[in-house]
This record gives structure tokens, C-alpha cells and sequence, in this order.
């Protein structure tokens, strides 16, 4: 008697498997879409979501909202104690649970940690201080709320991109590397979009070179200062706009458990029954060569359309 067939997602996935576990595929990289796989293996789309639903329970793959579906980074290691080292009676260790050596940078790292892998919602002052292991209460040392501690955490994700000490020379090349250096931020911690009021500006230290740096900008080439911070605040709610599509995206898939490739796909037989009637020329054409939705690309080419638009108001001399 043969020995029972291998079920052909079980055969896909351990061939991805073996890629990421070789590293063909890093931390980091896309794996095959859902589209792709079908393509590659020649299986009906429901196998292809069951390799990648399996891939994530695994904790192999995970997904990002506007790239795909990316092999995760390993787990963190357990920290042995160190050879020797042993606690003083009724006196917990660093390592055991934080408690001697917490400082602010360690409360607002990890509340970084758990917005990025979590969602903004996740963070609170009891969950932080359970990623620490200290009580709760010991955080308000350090911190005087949730806002508070929210603030700080824009603060820190904003500063790991300074803004270089000598800017270009033209306005544009000037306006185009702060906008990217703020996009960068957006785009590696999906939350600061959500997070980040317009309306109501929190006190954020590390965003004001930023500011400093468009107005003095635009103003040396022509824009009064009203006008100049008015053309700040456009571009920054520009890409704040585009960005607050990551957490939503991330929110839908964990209730939904489909990325947005998945969704799509479970939407396409609507969309082709209704441009099937004719109505919609374009949108036909457009569903048969396809559209990959690129937030980089996105962002990158309304920028370029926002700053032509401001070329007009500035000094001929600069318009570069």
C-alpha cells in the first residue's frame, strides 16, 4: 500500500520554506504573491492563499500594507543570564524583568516595538510595562500618560532621520530630500501617520528642523511666510495622507485575516461581471494589463505634481 499523497499547498510551502531557512529568500524580501504562485505552481488561487495563511501562522512570512507579503525577521534570542551572575535574595534581575535598569529610552523603545508589530491600539501603559516586566505604575516615573508617552514615540521614530547640516542649493532638490526624509518614517513605522494630529500639532522636538527647513526654504526663494508654511503643511499632510493607509490596511488584515493582494482577488469576479457590461472602457483596459498599487511610487509621483504646482510661486532664478 503507497504512502498517502503530500497536499500540493503543503509541497509549495515547504519549498518556501526551504528558501527563507537557506536564506534565498532574507528577512526582508518579498515571497510570491498569491497572483504569482498560481502562475508558478499552477494551482487555483484558494491553494495559493492557503500557502500563505500557512506561511504566517508559521510566523515565517508576514505582511506589509502596500509591499506584500515579506519573509519575517527572526525572533529575538532569550538573553541567558550572564556566567556567574546570580540576584540578590527577593531582588529581581535585569534580565528577568527590567525592572533595575528601566529608563526612558527603554519604555519608549519598547512601546515603539509593540506599535510597529502590533498597531497603534496595542500600546498601552499596562502592555508596555508587561514587555518590560515591571509594574505599571513604574512607568509614570518616566512618563506622565499615554499622550505623553505617545509624543515621545514620534519623537524618537522622527529622529532616527536627520536632516543633513548643509542643504542643496536649489529649492526643489532642497524640498524633495525633507519630504523623503519624513516619508521614511511614515513608511517604516505604519502607526506615526494615525498618530500624527494636523489639527491639533503635538510638541514633537525632532520635527522641527523639518518645519525650520521648509520655511527657511521657500522663503529664500520668493514665498512669504505665510504662504510658505501653508506649502509645508500640504506636503506633510500629503504624505501623512498616503502613509495612514498602512495602519488600516494592517487593521483590515488582522480582522479580515486576508492581505491586500488576498482581498483583491476576492473582489474580482464583481469587478469583472460589472465592466463586462460595456460602461466602463477604460477601467477594462485597465483590469486586463493591471495596476500594482506601489505606495513609494505613489507618494513619489504626486510629489513631483505638488512641487511643479508650487514652481509658478517662487523665484525663476531657482525654479532649477
Amino acid at each position: 500500500m503507497g504512502g498517502q499523497a503530500v497536499p500540493r499547498y503543503s509541497q509549495i510551502v515547504a519549498e518556501l520554506r526551504r528558501r527563507i531557512e537557506t536564506g534565498q529568500l532574507a528577512p526582508g524580501d518579498r515571497v510570491p504573491s498569491t497572483r504569482e504562485i498560481t502562475k508558478q505552481w499552477g494551482v487555483a488561487m484558494a491553494t495559493a492563499t492557503k500557502v500563505l495563511t500557512e506561511l504566517r501562522h508559521e510566523g515565517m512570512v508576514r505582511a506589509v500594507p502596500g509591499v506584500g507579503t515579506v519573509v519575517a525577521a527572526p525572533s529575538r534570542p532569550v538573553r541567558a543570564p550572564r556566567p556567574g551572575a546570580a540576584a540578590r535574595p527577593g531582588v529581581l534581575s535585569d534580565e528577568s524583568s527590567g525592572q533595575m535598569s528601566l529608563t526612558l529610552g527603554r519604555i519608549v523603545a519598547a512601546a515603539v516595538t509593540v506599535a510597529d508589530a502590533e498597531g497603534l491600539a496595542a500600546v498601552s501603559m499596562r502592555r508596555v510595562a508587561a514587555e518590560l516586566g515591571v509594574a505599571t505604575m513604574s512607568l509614570y516615573r518616566h512618563v506622565a500618560d499615554k499622550e505623553d508617552l505617545l509624543t515621545r514615540m514620534m519623537d524618537t521614530v522622527i529622529a532616527e532621520r536627520p536632516l543633513p547640516a548643509d542643504p542643496p542649493e536649489g529649492w526643489r532638490e532642497a524640498i524633495e530630500l525633507a519630504a523623503r526624509q519624513l516619508w521614511g518614517p511614515f513608511r517604516r513605522h505604519p502607526w506615526l501617520a494615525q498618530a500624527l494630529s494636523m489639527t491639533r500639532p503635538q510638541m514633537i522636538t525632532s520635527a522641527l528642523p523639518y518645519s525650520e527647513w521648509m520655511l527657511a526654504t521657500l522663503q529664500a526663494h520668493g514665498l512669504d511666510l505665510q504662504s510658505a508654511f501653508t506649502a509645508h503643511l500640504m506636503l506633510l499632510n500629503y504624505a501623512r495622507g498616503i502613509a495612514v493607509n498602512l495602519e488600516s490596511e494592517r487593521e483590515a488584515e488582522a480582522h479580515s485575516g486576508l492581505d491586500n493582494e488576498e482581498w483583491m482577488d476576492t473582489q474580482e469576479p464583481s469587478l469583472l461581471t460589472i465592466l463586462a457590461t460595456g460602461r466602463f472602457p477604460a477601467l477594462s483596459r485597465l483590469a486586463t494589463t493591471g495596476y500594482d498599487l506601489d505606495l513609494d511610487a505613489l507618494f513619489e509621483f504626486g510629489l513631483q505634481r505638488l512641487l511643479d504646482g508650487l514652481a509658478p510661486l517662487l523665484d525663476d532664478s531657482s525654479a532649477g
